[in-house]
């Protein structure tokens, strides 16, 4: 995940929710490819099992090959 301030996370995870502009959705492991708007919401990811948030305005997200890459703005980590 980025913005264009700064890297936000880099590294595995085994799940994300995403606030897609028709709603929400999970990716998980075998996703099938995709490519979505994001509008203002909580992308909540999960990392060995514990839950993390990450606020934001809008974005994109794109799902490719295992992959999970998201651009998005006003982000705050919590």
């Amino acid at each position: 995940m980025i913005s264009p301030e700064r890297k936000i996370f880099s590294g595995e995870i085994s799940s994300a929710t995403f606030p897609g502009i028709a709603g929400f959705f999970g990716i998980q492991p075998g996703h099938a490819p995709l490519i979505s708007s994001l509008k203002k919401g909580k992308i909540v990811y999960t990392i060995g099992g514990e839950p993390r948030e990450l606020d934001v305005e809008r974005g994109i997200v794109e799902m490719y090959n295992g992959v999970i890459t998201a651009c998005v703005e006003q982000s705050v980590k919590k």
